[in-house]
């Protein structure tokens, strides 16, 4: 997810606690634990300041954003809050524990995907079911500040609570969608994969042969929509690209399947899953005429 979901993650897990009878103190590193650790794993940004061999692709929602990481993150507010904050108790260690763990599997399902079970696979996890921007999660939680301030009576807690409950049930709906697409789909291809789009329960589906890549727009509620169909040159020799282009061999693999470009002008490769208006953003090459 996007780095305002993830901080409205850590905001919706900070007031949907009960803090009555908390001090300003003790509210203040509740706010930074929830926050800070629904942040934490994407310090993994600070790679790209010593990537010399173009591995920032896989290190990226890498290996801190394992599942078996959590709780040392955990653990790493609970030091802060005891030793920073002087807050005593475990509740900081499982509160950290919790954002965490939602950081890490919200990303598993959008098309990035992570190393949700690294160092034991090196597999990018991906299900592609929620977008990495998903406005509904965001409206969710407006409409829960809002009614937290039009109905004072209901305690902040319970509201935020629910929404949770929503969020849920709104990730479990989308998915479901979008698996029984897949499953519709899987017969007529070697191989797919699943992007969902920002309209909810509408989802590109990515359909590879040999040779070709199909990207259609979908969902239950509709007719699916032809986009484009991609030739790939499957038989092309990629060792120059990748001793040119290190980063070009990091998407290979780090894609579930890519499509190989050859021509006059270019060798590269690129993920049809981000593939929008004639291209795609994750495309790595280099120009036939580089020496």
């Amino acid at each position: 997810m996007d780095s305002i979901t993830h901080t409205l993650f850590g905001l919706g897990i900070y007031k949907a606690v009960n803090k009555e009878e908390m001090g300003k103190k003790e509210k203040y590193a509740l706010l930074f634990t929830t926050i800070g650790a629904s942040q934490i794993p994407d310090i993994d940004v600070i790679s790209q300041l010593w990537d010399t061999a173009g591995q920032y692709q896989m290190w990226h929602r890498g290996i801190t954003h394992s599942v078996l990481l959590v709780p040392i993150w955990a653990f790493l507010f609970y030091l802060i809050n005891r030793f920073i904050f002087g807050i005593k108790g475990f509740r900081s260690f499982f509160l950290s524990l919790l954002a965490v763990f939602i950081h890490d599997t919200s990303d598993v399902f959008n098309a990035w995907g992570t190393g949700y079970l690294e160092p034991f696979s090196s597999a990018r996890l991906t299900f592609g079911t929620i977008s990495i921007v998903d406005f509904v999660i965001w409206f969710i939680f407006l409409m829960a500040f809002i009614v937290s301030k039009i109905r004072p009576a209901i305690k902040d807690f319970s509201v935020f609570r629910f929404s949770w409950v929503i969020i849920a049930l709104h990730v479990v709906i989308q998915s479901v969608q979008g698996y029984i697409l897949y499953q519709q789909y899987k017969p007529a291809y070697e191989q797919v994969a699943l992007s969902a789009r920002m309209l909810p329960w509408h989802y590109t589906v990515i359909g590879k042969n040999e040779g070709t890549i199909d990207i259609i727009n979908d969902s239950l509620l509709t007719e699916g929509r032809f986009v484009d169909r991609l030739k790939s040159d499957d038989d092309a020799n990629l060792d120059t690209l990748f001793a040119k282009n290190p980063e070009a061999r990091t998407l290979y693999e780090w894609s579930p399947f890519v499509v190989i470009v050859d021509n006059d002008k270019r060798l590269g490769v690129y993920d049809p899953r981000f593939y929008r208006n004639g291209q795609s953003f994750l495309f790595e090459y280099i120009e036939k005429t580089q020496k």
